[in-house]
């Protein structure tokens, strides 16, 4: 294995806790778990779960599976959870109201994609996927008592997202304050070493050290990472907004995603989402930045060749990047266009959906009306013209494809 102080280097770079000395508290304590590992010459265990609330993965997903491939690389042993359980609860860490409930049929559905997904990052070969349903359902109610034991509300509502709402007397499900200890148990029955999540997810993280000692066992290390803002620069990454970058799009459309990205986050992006510089570089590089020593497309061109890179490979970077470079700045039409879907006369409304190159009926309306649609580089004006095979069909400058 690598020296233990590489290890906490790389292993902590880019993590944050919303506080200093809990950040120094887990570095020493990484520190002391590595080092105790390397003398009964065994790996950590170490785990980072993800609830399926949506079929799809986004690149800020990847950013603690990203993590997890680093103790991988190190030598330790990762475990994929797939919250097929804890998804049944629903997190409120980072929610203003509660989550809709999902059904068995629907978290199943959407488990059935996440492991696909996930190998884009992580080594197939040295992960234990695995799914909490699994023991979390098998506890009894008395169970659930003696864990909620070592708890109390107060602690529960120190979370400004629950306190908020029981301020504002808004509704707030005790099934809501049940969460952590189900989250809690899965780091006691993996026996954890390390988990991986959120900043805004370390309450959770922390109640798993406090049901790990509560059970025998030693505290787990616990490592979190800032939620990733979106390509708009402006709210958190998330598919329903549109600002996302996702892990199964085409390689050109990953590409032209992350150049779109504002200036001001071009660091943050390469800083979580890369392994390409050190927090020092990173530092010099965005003083080169302002001051104009290098140019901001520069850096994109580089942060979305390592994207698309990570997800496919060096070729579909390369032609990913030659696509951007002749339809964006060019102006050219693509030789190859991702082909849509059976267009059957489709109303160009419906196909825009059809095809994500707009997420509603009324944003496909809205694009028309802003003459941001083309067919076969004429501008459209007609919401309702019949899509027929063979038309290309452009959204701004650089969304294009050849209905079937």
């Amino acid at each position: 294995m690598e020296p233990i102080e590489k290890q906490v280097t790389v292993l902590m770079q880019g993590s944050e806790f919303g506080d200093t000395q809990i950040k120094e508290m887990m570095t020493q304590e990484l520190r002391q778990r590595l080092t105790e590992a390397s003398k009964e010459g065994r790996p950590l265990e170490v785990y980072c779960g993800y609830d399926v609330t949506a079929p799809d993965l986004h690149v800020g997903h990847t950013i603690t599976m990203r993590k997890l491939r680093q103790f991988q690389d190190f030598g330790h042993n990762v475990t994929f959870v797939i919250g097929t359980f804890t998804t049944l609860i629903g997190d409120p860490s980072d929610r203003d109201e509660a989550r809709t409930v999902q059904t068995m049929e629907q978290i199943e559905a959407n488990a059935r994609t996440y492991t696909d997904q996930a190998f884009k990052i992580l080594d197939r070969q040295k992960t234990t996927v695995r799914f909490n349903y699994d023991w979390l359902s098998k506890l009894t109610f008395a169970d659930v008592i003696k864990a909620a034991s070592y708890f109390t509300v107060q602690q529960m509502l120190t979370r400004d997202r629950l306190r908020n709402r029981w301020d504002a007397n808004k509704p707030l499900g005790l099934h809501e304050l049940l969460y952590p200890l189900a989250q809690g148990y899965d780091a006691v029955h993996l026996h954890s070493d390390v988990q991986i999540g959120a900043t805004e997810q370390l309450f959770n993280l922390m109640a798993g050290r406090k049901l790990q000692e509560s059970f025998g066992q030693k505290p787990q290390v616990c490592i979190t990472f800032p939620v990733l803002v979106g390509t708009d620069g402006t709210d958190r990454m998330s598919k329903s907004r549109g600002n996302y970058i996702g892990i199964t799009e085409a390689p050109e459309v990953q590409y032209g995603k992350a150049m779109s990205i504002p200036d001001s986050i071009i660091i943050q992006y390469f800083r979580l989402l890369t392994n390409l510089y050190t927090d020092e570089e990173l530092a010099k590089l965005e003083q080169q930045m302002s001051g104009g020593a290098i140019h901001p497309m520069e850096l994109k061109k580089r942060l979305a060749r390592e994207i698309v890179t990570q997800l496919n490979d060096k070729q579909a970077a390369d032609e990913a990047e030659a696509q951007f470079e002749k339809v964006v700045q060019k102006k050219e039409v693509p030789e190859v266009m991702t082909l849509g879907t059976k267009s059957n006369r489709t109303p160009l409304l419906d196909y825009l959906v059809e095809n994500s190159l707009a997420r509603s009926l009324s944003e496909a309306r809205r694009l028309i009306k802003e003459g941001a649609i083309y067919i076969d580089n004429a501008r459209v004006t007609d919401a309702h013209l019949e899509v027929k095979p063979g038309m290309e069909i452009r959204r701004g400058s650089r969304h294009y494809i050849r209905a079937t």
